[in-house]
């Protein structure tokens, strides 16, 4: 059992499939609130446009 303990601590392979995935939903994150403030920066300025032209 020992031997088996010691050979799962060492093995880094599921390591690296985390590190991806964290990395993948760090960047999502990042493109949802990029396109979020880009949404309301356009809306703002579509509603100022339709003002003046009323």
């Amino acid at each position: 059992m020992p031997k088996l303990l010691r050979r799962f601590l060492k093995d880094c392979s599921g390591a690296v499939a985390i590190e991806y995935i964290l990395i993948a939903s760090f960047v999502s994150v990042m493109l949802v609130f990029g396109a979020t403030s880009i949404g309301t920066k356009t809306s703002n300025a579509f509603n100022n446009v339709s003002s003046s032209l009323r």
